[in-house]
Order: C-alpha cells, then structure tokens, then sequence
C-alpha cells in the first residue's frame, strides 16, 4: 500500500527504559520528546507541545511568505498555539499578533492565509494513521 502514497517525510522515534526520554530522528536532526517532570521526564517537550509547534511554526512560515511576497511592512508574527479537549473534540487555537503596518483588511486577509498552512490542511483534513509491525 505504501507504494500507491507519496512520502512527504519519515522520521524514527526510539524510546528505552528511561521514562519517558524518546528521540526522534530526522533527516539532519535530532530532537528528544518527554513527558512533564510529574511523570518522570522533562528532558524536551511534550508530545502535545510538538503538534502545537508544527502547526503553528508551519503558519508562521505560510505567513512570512504571503507578507514577504506581497512587500508589506511587517517586522515580526507571532503565533500562539493552545490545545483544549473537551466532550471528544480537540480544538486548536491559534492566535496572531504582527508587529508591523498592516491594515484592518491586510490582518483579516492574514488570518485567512494562515488557515491555509499545509500542516493546517493536514490536520483538518482526512487523516489515516497505518500501524504495523516491521
């Protein structure tokens, strides 16, 4: 089945007997996720603060680009991203904040780009997770 998909990126993640310390390796890198201090870790970030990182870092690329390319006066983005779960649903909130000079219509046309990040369509679109021995 893999054969009929496009690979769009592939990492490695091992975890040993230390709680919770797992890395993850990349093509160049390397990075290690954990679980908060209470939970025996706190040695990188949370599983949860990666999606709200991937997420919200691809956003902020998506906007740096739209703005770079339309010339506007835009000096910084930020984008904060939270992570609720209540009743079944997860919801992510993203909030942005420029520092620059854009017009009210500039801003809420930046809100519409940043939907458009492909991490964003990722997630709020068809997602099928395959697992499977070696």
């Amino acid at each position: 089945m893999e054969n009929d998909k496009e690979s769009k990126g592939s990492v490695e993640i091992q975890i040993g007997r230390e709680h919770y310390r797992t890395q993850v390796k990349m093509a160049r890198h390397m990075l290690i996720i954990d679980e908060p201090a209470a939970v025996g870790g706190d040695e990188g970030p949370a599983p949860q603060e990666l999606l709200l990182a991937s997420v919200g870092g691809c956003t902020a690329i998506t906007l740096r680009m739209y703005i770079d390319r339309k010339m506007w006066a835009v000096d910084q983005i930020t984008v904060t991203a939270d992570l609720f779960k209540a009743e079944g649903l997860t919801t992510i909130k993203l909030k942005l904040a420029f520092e620059g000079d854009l017009s009210v219509e500039q801003m809420q046309r930046l809100v519409q780009i940043a939907d458009a990040c492909p991490i964003h369509k990722m997630l709020t679109g068809k997602i099928e997770i395959e697992t499977a021995l070696k």
